[in-house]
């Protein structure tokens, strides 16, 4: 269970593929807090530290349905990736509840600049049967992209802005975004749940 409150953007080192899997391999600043069997989001997706060599790299791997589902089987060696640790149970909940279960990725179609902060327009597929349990956006309400909590804002039927001020535009991969980019949505689970608890009120 994550937050989406991204501690930073770690560094793709490496990456090899075995079969159908991807092992990537990253350098950031918490390597050596890390431990075997951990969860770390990457850019939304939740996976588990399998190697850690002790050169301040870390090595996850991400399986096909995952490559296909979400932006990592986009990444090159030198991109960033947003990672999070698992969120304490002491904790606050400085975001919202993410599962680290990336739902469907979209495109960036723009990126205006205002007052200092810029807002990001992103377009996505909407499949009715899906809209119907939830996997959508909604007006003021909380979505992921790339493993960041954000607000949405002008929410229509197949897109969406954030706002992203300076300093989460500075700490994560946001500053690497432009139109073009693909990146990884979850959508807010709260709504999914009340989304299917509706269909079958309806029944």
């Amino acid at each position: 269970m994550f937050s989406g409150i991204v501690e930073e953007a770690a560094r793709v080192v490496a990456l090899e593929r075995d079969g159908g899997n991807l092992h990537i391999t990253l350098s950031c600043t918490f390597v050596h807090e890390l431990k075997i069997d951990q969860s770390v989001s990457h850019n939304g997706v939740c996976l588990t530290v399998v190697k850690l060599p002790g050169d301040g790299t870390y090595t996850v791997t991400a399986i096909q349905e995952t490559l296909d589902r979400s932006n990592l089987g986009h990444l090159q060696v030198g991109d960033e990736v947003n990672v999070e640790r698992s969120m304490l149970i002491n904790g606050r909940l400085d975001g919202h509840i993410v599962q680290g279960h990336v739902d469907q990725t979209a495109v960036c179609t723009a990126v205006d600049e205002v007052d200092g902060s810029r807002y990001y327009t992103f377009s996505y597929h909407v499949d009715p049967a899906m809209a119907r349990k939830g996997y959508v956006t909604v007006e003021k309400g909380s979505v992921t992209v790339n493993g960041t909590s954000l607000t949405v804002c002008n929410s229509q039927p197949e897109s969406f802005q954030v706002a992203i001020i300076p300093y989460t535009y500075e700490l994560t991969n946001f500053h690497a975004i432009v139109p073009g980019t693909i990146v990884n949505l979850e959508f807010d689970i709260i709504g999914k749940y009340l989304a299917r608890l509706m269909e079958f009120s309806e029944k």
